[in-house]
């Protein structure tokens, strides 16, 4: 399919739903507001989801934007569905997990294999306001708490289901599971079987709820288990085909894995806004914060941060439509890089706020339920590991086939509001030997006249994009030397080494593609030099390619000056600036 998504109707229609929801759920700094910070962390204490926020979202009809317009819903296009839920995890993420992902986690396996009739039926439980959940087998994303699984096997009557699993999102509430099953004792990549089921046509002798998983984080999304005893599954339950079970988990996971870091950035943005309220209220050991630089520095560098995640999850994100064949190792390096990137953002954000990092309500308590939920929330589905080995074994491919070699991508993967070719799940799970991003690194480290445009920050832009496009050629050196190599044999420090490199590239050429692209409309912001300077600095200290002293001082005045007027306009502080309801009082 190649109808094009367009700009003026999209962009618009979001624009416009954003605002709704973000006036539905008002100033969550004020005590009295049943959706502010106050409820939600009266909830949280009490290990629940906030209820008058629940129905609020059941109410504006929520569920619909996981919901292909097809089908009745408003999903079109995969960075408006991730920009969609970030008032709902600047909010809760235990609400935004549980009322929003969890649901379109599971939902994206049906969108991908499913029937007609199965996706009609997902769509019309969605819609209806029921959840959906899903049970991955361990294999396929490492990330269990306990090692369970479930097992599926045919004979002449039908399909029997056996098997427990102790963690699952939202399986006491679902209306429907898609489950992952083993199918075959043999190893290989046909061994798992994906089946979709409701619960509510499943024998209730063969089916056990098991008790909740208590987690430090997420306290008010419900995580229990269920336990299937010889238990009868319709034929027609099979998502796929059988043996499809792995092929259909990873092509979910290049979708999930950059939509989910997409969401959850949005709680570091409640994070940040939290710490600037502090330190204008209170100051930062004894100064304002305005006068101690440290603070500054702290504060600028965690909006720049945000920015560059966002960069990486924007680019991540439409990929999924411009450069479906690159889209999956895309989305591993953003699942993989944007949560160490924004846990150690929120770890700076703790010094500023000293001993009051530790307040469980009032002003800042929302500060430390970000500080908890974080990283339970960026665990999710897909962790560190599963992301290192969808990665690395491509280093190889990709180090000689396309980086140097590529051109420039079109400017349509970098700009916040043009129009995209119309999402096709069908297209996920196919591997390319392209790298769109790095050739847009390369570009600029030969030369790009895009450069000339940064004016009084050319120089130190101009080192720093030939500094990357250094350690780009020295990755590719490194990468190369991998090839030929058994996959086991890619365990080690070093391959682990050349991933966190090149998710950092990443993230530099997103970061330079987004500043070099939004020329135009209300993005004037991204198309100044001073935040991607900040940005690539610290992306270089990173990768231990840091320059002497602070060769761009005005660039981090710069960048905080716009935290503090989007601080003061309730701005998001993300790549796109859309109003918030949080704005400070007078």
């Amino acid at each position: 399919m190649t109808t094009a998504v367009g700009t003026r109707s999209a962009e618009t229609a979001a624009a416009r739903r954003i605002h709704e929801l973000e006036s539905a759920l008002g100033d969550p700094w004020d005590p009295d507001n049943p959706h502010g910070h106050r409820a939600v962390l009266e909830a949280d204490d009490r290990s629940e989801l906030p209820e008058e926020t629940v129905r609020l979202l059941h109410t504006l009809g929520l569920a619909a934007e996981f919901v292909p317009e097809r089908f009745g819903g408003r999903f079109e296009r995969v960075d408006l569905l991730a920009r969609m839920l970030r008032p709902v995890f600047r909010r809760d993420p235990s609400l935004g997990v549980g009322f929003g992902a969890g649901s379109f986690l599971a939902a994206v396996s049906v969108w991908a294999a499913g029937t007609e009739q199965q996706q009609r039926r997902t769509a019309e439980l969605l819609l209806g306001g029921g959840r959906v959940a899903v049970a991955y087998r361990d294999l396929a994303h490492g990330n269990a708490f306990l090692r369970d699984e479930f097992g599926l096997t045919e004979d002449e009557d039908g399909l029997r289901l056996d098997g427990a699993k102790r963690v699952i999102v939202n399986a006491e509430h679902a209306a429907a599971l898609v489950v992952f099953c083993r199918t075959d004792e043999r190893p290989g990549s046909r061994s798992h079987s994906a089946v979709l089921l409701e619960r509510a046509t499943l024998p209730r002798d063969r089916v056990r709820d098991l008790d909740r998983f208590p987690t430090v984080g997420l306290r008010g999304c419900t995580m229990s288990g269920l336990a299937f005893t010889d238990c009868p599954v319709p034929r027609d339950a099979l998502l796929g085909g059988w043996g499809d079970g792995v092929q259909l988990a990873l092509s979910s996971f290049q979708l999930t894995r950059s939509v989910l870091p997409s969401m959850v950035l949005a709680g570091v943005d409640t994070a940040l806004r939290t710490a600037l309220r502090f330190a204008l209220d209170r100051g930062v050991n004894g100064r304002p914060v305005l006068r101690n630089p440290q603070a500054k520095a702290s504060l600028a560098g965690s909006f720049a941060d945000l920015l560059v995640c966002d960069s990486l999850a924007l680019t991540s994100t439409r990929a999924a439509h411009l450069h479906p064949e690159a889209t999956g190792v895309y989305a591993a390096a953003t699942k993989y890089l944007l949560p160490i990137l924004l846990s150690d953002t929120v770890y700076d954000l703790s010094v500023l706020l000293g001993s009051s990092l530790y307040e469980r309500s009032g002003a800042y308590g929302i500060f430390q339920k970000q500080v908890r939920d974080l990283p339970i929330t960026s665990l999710g589905h897909s962790g560190t590991a599963a992301c290192q080995s969808t990665v690395i074994p491509r280093l190889p491919v990709l180090a000689e086939h396309a980086w140097l070699a590529e051109p420039a991508p079109a400017p349509g993967l970098f700009r916040l509001r043009d129009d995209l070719p119309a999402f096709d799940p069908g297209r996920l799970g196919v591997a390319g030997t392209g790298d769109p991003l790095l050739a847009e690194l390369a570009d600029f480290a030969a030369g790009s006249t895009a450069v000339t445009a940064a004016g009084e920050y050319r120089e130190v832009l101009e080192t720093l994009v030939r500094t990357l496009g250094a350690e780009l050629h020295e990755l590719r050196s490194a990468a190369r030397a991998l090839a030929g190599r058994r996959r086991d044999d890619l365990a080690d420090p070093r391959s682990y080494a050349l991933m966190d490199r090149y998710s950092l590239l990443l993230a530099a050429a997103s970061a330079l593609g987004v500043w070099r692209h939004q020329n135009c409309g209300p993005d004037q912001f991204l198309a100044r030099p001073e935040w991607v300077v900040l940005a690539l600095l610290r992306i270089c200290r990173r990768l231990g390619l840091g320059l002497a002293g602070r060769p761009a001082p005005g660039a981090e005045t710069a960048v905080l000056d716009e935290l503090l007027r989007r601080y003061r306009t309730g701005g998001s502080f993300d790549l796109y600036d859309d109003p918030t309801a949080a704005v400070p009082a007078g």
